[in-house]
Formats: C-alpha cells, structure tokens, sequence
C-alpha cells in the first residue's frame, strides 16, 4: 500500500432507508487502470463521488500520495489531482468547445490561447477536436472527447471515469482506449467503471468488486472472464437470455415514407422512413448516436406529430394520434433519455407508474385517480424487474441510473403492449439486469408483440433481434436477418451503405 497514489479505508456511507457504502477499501497506484465493478445500485457511483468530493463519507479515510485526503468539494479534489468524466455529458449545445471546456476550468486562458491548448493537448493524445465547432453539431463520440480534453487540460493524476463507451462506436472505443494507454503509460491512474466486460478485461489491470455496497472480492481482469466476473457480481449463475423461435405473425406496425423534421435544432429529421414489423418480431436498429433515433422513437410513441397514413397499428392509421391515444391502442415507447423524458425526477416511483400507465392499467375512474392502483402497479414493477430502491414513494431521482432503467422498461412490459419501442433498453445496466431486461423483451415478442429495440449495443441487437436496419443521417437501411450478418455488414450499413446487398445462407 506505500506506493499507492490514492488508498481508500473503510468507507461508509448511508441515507435514509438505504446503506451505499459499507466498510468499503481498495487501493490504486499510479499507472494503474483499476475497475469497479459491480450490479446497479451496488455502490460504485457513491464511491466514485466521494473520491471526488461531491459526497462526503459518514466514516473510514483516504489518502492521496500518502496525505490524507479529505475533499470537501469537486474544486478541492481537482486542486488535488483527481478529474471525473460523468457518464451523462454536461455540455451546452449552443457554446463551441472551447467555451465549453473554459467553464469547467478554474482560471481558464484567454480564448486563443485555450483553441491552441485544446488542439495540442487533443492531437497528442490522439483525440482530434476543433475548438471552434458548436457542441450541438458533434457526435457522442466527439462530446465525449471535449468532456475527456477539458479534464486533461488540469493535468490530473487519478482520472475517474464512470461508462465512458456506453454511446461510442466500436471505433470510437479504439480510439479512446488508445488514450488512456498512452496516459497509463505516462502514470495517470485510471478508476474505471463499465458494464462492458470484455472492455474492462481488455484495458484493466485489476478490479474491486462491490454487491450491496460492499467489497465481495477483487481479480486481475485479463485472468478471469467476462462471465466469471459478471458471476462475481451477481453471487450467482449469470442467466443467458433465449427463446423458443417461431415464424412471425401478421404485421402490427407499418411505417411508410415517414418524414420527420426534428424539433431539435441540433437534431436529426427522418427522411422516408419505411419499415414493418410483425407480431411476434423483435426488429434491431442500430446506429451511431445522434443519427435520428430519438426521432424515429418521437414519431412512432406520437410525441412528434406524423401524417396520418405514415404510420399504422394493426392496419389502423396512427400518425395524426397523440401519445396517450397510441397508448390505448397498444403501442407503448421507453425512451433513451430516463431521467426527466423517461420518467420525472422529483416524483415518486408510484406517481411515474401513474404517468404512462394511467390509461392502460384502469388507474383514472370518472375523473378521479386511483391511487391504490397506481402504488400496486409500481410494487408489481419493482419485485417483477428487482429494482432496488426501499419503496414506491421514493424518487426517481434517487435510484440508480440502471435501476430507474430497470422501473422504466418493466412499466411499458407490464403493460403487455400491442407493439413496444425501447431506445437503448439496456443503458448503463449490469450484465444481470441487461440479460433480465432481454429476456423480458424475447419474452414479450413471444407472447406476439412487435418490439422495435433501437440500441448502440451491437452485441445486444445481435444476441435478441430477428431482422436488423440501421439509422444513417435520419435514413434506415433496408432490414436484414440479423441471424449471418457480420461485423463489416453492420459497419457499412451504419456508415450509409443502404443498398448494400447483403448475400445470407
């Protein structure tokens, strides 16, 4: 433990109703990328916050280059030598990088003297990013990049990064992996924490385990599998999601021609979208971020209004229809976005079970809500989907981000939809929670649902889609059975090859 850059010793901490942390120690050295991994709502993210002074502990110490280390704030930790990139982006859309870059710094430099760092510092390591370009106009990959330069520009010692791949293209992932070699190379500690296995035991040197807050164990990554470590996770056999095959129904959801223009200035608008999908079908999208899925997930849930003979339920026309008639009629949607799209952060998990299933689960009667109703659905939610929070009347706010995935998909399926769209279902989930919520999606194609799963996942597409298409600049490729596509295939369909004749067995 001498030459530890950052040691951590008994960690506690508690809130109401719910222990994160207990008696929780590790330790990292310098050049060293070090995982946490562990289930949603395990810990990690607690711990990370206190090591960088956004939480403080209720007990235990730490100690950063053998001093004791006690940050009572992100300022003083970054003073320190510790930088944190988020798992969500706090980035402003309308300012460039470089002014984005200037608010997170201390004492940022003048403009033209920033522009030049920024474009040093990104060309060193391999993270080209002009300075000039409005955030709105990149791509994931490239907001991600200012996130991990402004942090760089402070020259820190340990860098914290919480599912820094979850919305990059497998390239992209090369790229930044590429990155954090060189800075591992030059003594830069890494704390790292993904979902994606085969990530961590490509990069990592070692792992701290967490389950229910506590440290279960700890491995070397490149010694162990991916299942093994989920297994670790878990305390249990990792279940592989399956179903039994069979030839689908007729065709529930019917899109023809559909063209959207986005409500985001910064958005991207569908351009003749045409698809079907029968019952009993999962339909896989793919594509990289910002290419026009949370409009195509808009116009199908009826948050963006579509010419009515665009789109049809069951030969119905739908497109002039708002989301709570296309809910009465079976198509229900999960977007991307959980928090604050998805579900409403400062109400309760009953009053966010309410919000979408008010019409399907018979909640309002004669004008009047059924609260009883509505708190029985949400605990039906919560024990059927295990997500661990202490009740219904907790916030959503104060769930994990892959427990609050977790409530979110489980109240769409419970609703047994006609037709069902999820835009990355699996989001900064565990392999535990993410096989659970696939299999529940097989599942509901079973029962003779159409599901339309949009994800960047691609191993996920692949693992439970029946047929996959790909989103390029707002336009779908024609689908193809995902049973014999390759890598390559999906890589030139993402790219815009959509009339790519894709030969299969």
């Amino acid at each position: 433990m001498g030459d530890s850059l950052l040691t951590v010793e008994g960690l506690r901490k508690a809130y109401p109703g719910v222990v994160a942390n207990d008696d929780v120690s590790f330790s990292v050295k310098p050049g060293e990328v070090h995982a946490l991994l562990g289930e949603n709502g395990a810990g990690k993210s607690t711990l990370v916050k206190m090591i960088y002074g956004l939480v403080r502990p209720d007990a235990g110490r730490m100690t950063f280059e053998g001093v004791p280390y006690e940050p009572s704030s992100p300022h003083e930790a970054r003073g320190t030598g510790v930088a944190m990139v988020f798992q969500h982006f706090s980035l402003f859309e309308a300012l460039n990088v470089a002014e984005n870059v200037a608010l997170g710094m201390e004492n940022p430099p003048k403009q033209r003297q920033l522009s030049r760092q920024i474009r040093e510092v990104s060309e060193t390591y391999g993270l080209p990013l002009d300075p000039d370009r409005l955030v709105g106009d990149l791509s994931a990959g490239e907001r991600q990049r200012v996130e991990i330069i402004r942090c760089l520009l402070q020259d820190p010692k340990l860098l914290i990064m919480d599912e820094p791949t979850s919305v990059l293209t497998p390239q992209e992932v090369e790229i930044l992996f590429e990155t954090l070699n060189k800075l591992r190379a030059e003594g830069t500690a890494l704390l790292y924490i993904s979902h994606k296995l085969e990530e961590i035991r490509a990069l990592c040197d070692s792992a701290t385990i967490l389950r229910l807050g506590k440290v279960v164990g700890t491995c070397d990554p490149r010694a162990s599998s991916a299942r093994q470590m989920a297994e670790m996770m878990v305390g249990q056999e990792l279940h592989t999601p399956s179903r039994e095959m069979k030839e689908p129904g007729e065709i529930v959801l019917d899109l023809a021609a559909l063209s959207v223009k986005s409500a985001n200035p910064f958005g991207t608008s569908l351009k003749n979208v045409t698809l079907q999908v029968r019952a009993g079908e999962v339909l896989g999208i793919g594509g990289v971020a910002g290419n026009g899925q949370d409009e195509l997930l808009a116009a199908l849930s009826g948050e963006t209004p579509a010419p009515s003979d665009a789109v049809k339920l069951n030969g119905q026309e739908i497109g002039h229809l708002g989301p709570n008639a296309r809910r009465a009629l079976g198509l229900l949607a999960a977007p991307e976005e959980r928090l604050g799209h998805a579900a409403a952060p400062d109400m309760s998990l009953t009053e966010n079970a309410l919000l979408t299933g008010a019409i399907r689960e018979d909640m309002v009667s004669n004008g009047f809500l059924n609260w009883g109703k509505a708190r029985s659905f949400a605990e039906s939610i919560i024990r059927e989907f295990d997500v661990r929070t202490p009740g219904p009347g907790n916030a959503a706010r104060a769930l994990s981000g892959g427990n609050l995935q977790k409530f979110v998909i489980g109240r769409e399926i419970l609703q047994r939809p006609v037709a069902l769209v999820v835009n990355q279902p699996t989001w900064g989930v565990d392999a535990s929670a993410a096989a659970q919520i696939r299999q529940a999606l097989l599942d509901l194609a079973a029962a003779g649902c159409a599901v339309i799963c949009i994800s960047q996942d691609l191993d996920e597409l692949m693992e439970i889609s029946d047929r996959f298409a790909a989103l390029n600049e707002g336009r779908l490729s024609a689908p193809k059975p995902a049973k014999g596509l390759t890598v390559d295939e999906i890589g030139l369909m993402m790219g815009g090859a959509h009339d790519l004749e894709v030969a299969h067995v």
